[in-house]
C-alpha cells in the first residue's frame, strides 16, 4: 500500500510538471504571436514594445511611437486567442507626438482670380473652319506660382473651347472668333476652371480687333506683325495690368486665323484651389 502512495504521488507531481511546462509553452507562444503582430501592423510597428504572459495574463511594456499605436497594440493582445487579462504598461514616444502635433497640415494652393494664364495653342483655330462649341488644346507656357509655392508648371496641359466661331461674309457681316479655357491638368487630375472669353472680329475693310471680355478686361489694339501674315502675328488686349496677346493673320478673304502654337493670355475670372502639393 505504501509502495502504491508514492507512485500516486510521482504521477501527481509529473502531471503537475507538464502542465506546467504546457502552460509555459502556451504562454510563450502567446507572447511571440502578439509581437510579431505588433511589429508587422502599419499603425504599431514602429513601436518598441516588448510582451510576456503569464497564464493567459498578458503584459505589454515599452514605447509606443503614437498615441495611436499604444491603442492599436492593446487591442492586437486582447484579440488573441487564449489571453483572459492584458496589463499595458507602455508609454508614448512624446518626442514622436509633439513632432506630428506641432507640424501643420499643408494648405490647399488657391490660385487667385485675375491671375493670367498664357498658353500656346496645339492647332489651327479660325472663323472659317472652327466651330462653335469646338474644344481645343494647348499647353501653359509661363509657370505659375502662388506665395512661393509653385502651382501651375510650363507644359501643363490645358483645354478651350470655341466660344463663337462666324465667318465673315463677302458683302457684309463680320468674322468672329471667341476662346476661353475651360480646364487644366496637373499632375494626374484635370481641373475645371473659368476665364475670360478671348474676342477677336473683322468688319469693313479687314479692320480686326481684339477685345477681352468677362473679368473685368478692356479692348485691346493691333500691335504689329498682321500685314506679313504668318506665325506669331498677334493682337494685343489689355486686361488690368497683363497684356493678352493673340497671334494670328488674316486669310485671302479676311478671315481669322490663329496658327497652331499661336501664344494667347486669358485671366482666371474665378479661384482655382489645388490640394498641396
Amino acid at each position: 500500500m505504501r509502495k502504491l502512495n508514492i507512485q500516486v504521488m510521482l504521477l501527481i507531481v509529473i502531471m503537475v510538471l507538464v502542465s506546467a511546462c504546457s502552460r509555459r509553452g502556451s504562454d510563450d507562444t502567446v507572447a511571440k504571436h502578439i509581437q510579431d503582430k505588433v511589429a508587422a501592423d502599419p499603425e504599431t510597428k514602429d513601436s518598441q514594445v516588448t510582451v510576456s504572459a503569464k497564464e493567459g495574463k498578458v503584459t505589454v511594456t515599452g514605447r509606443a511611437s503614437t498615441p495611436v499605436a499604444q491603442h492599436k497594440i492593446k487591442e492586437i493582445a486582447t484579440e488573441e486567442p487564449g489571453v483572459v487579462d492584458v496589463v499595458d504598461q507602455t508609454t508614448v514616444d512624446q518626442g514622436a507626438s509633439f513632432s506630428q502635433e506641432a507640424a501643420p497640415k499643408p494648405e490647399p494652393i488657391v490660385v487667385p482670380a485675375g491671375t493670367v494664364l498664357t498658353i500656346k495653342t496645339g492647332q489651327l483655330l479660325s472663323s472659317k473652319s472652327s466651330q462653335s462649341g469646338q474644344s481645343f488644346s494647348a499647353s501653359l507656357v509661363k509657370p505659375v506660382s502662388v506665395d512661393g509655392r509653385l502651382a501651375l508648371a510650363a507644359g501643363s496641359t490645358v483645354s478651350g473651347t470655341v466660344v463663337t466661331a462666324k465667318t465673315k461674309g463677302k458683302i457684309k457681316g463680320e468674322g468672329q472668333l471667341d476662346l476661353a479655357l475651360t480646364s487644366i491638368s496637373v499632375g494626374e487630375h484635370t481641373y475645371e476652371i473659368h476665364t475670360n472669353v478671348m474676342s477677336s472680329t473683322i468688319k469693313g475693310k479687314g479692320k480686326r480687333t481684339s477685345v477681352a471680355t468677362g473679368g473685368g478686361a478692356a479692348g485691346g489694339a493691333l500691335i504689329g506683325g498682321i500685314a506679313g501674315g504668318g506665325k506669331g502675328a498677334a493682337i494685343g488686349a489689355g486686361v488690368g495690368a497683363a497684356a493678352g496677346f493673340i497671334g494670328g493673320t488674316f486669310t485671302g478673304n479676311k478671315q481669322i486665323e490663329l496658327p497652331a502654337e499661336s501664344a494667347l493670355s486669358f485671366t482666371l475670372a474665378e479661384p482655382l484651389t489645388l490640394p498641396p502639393s
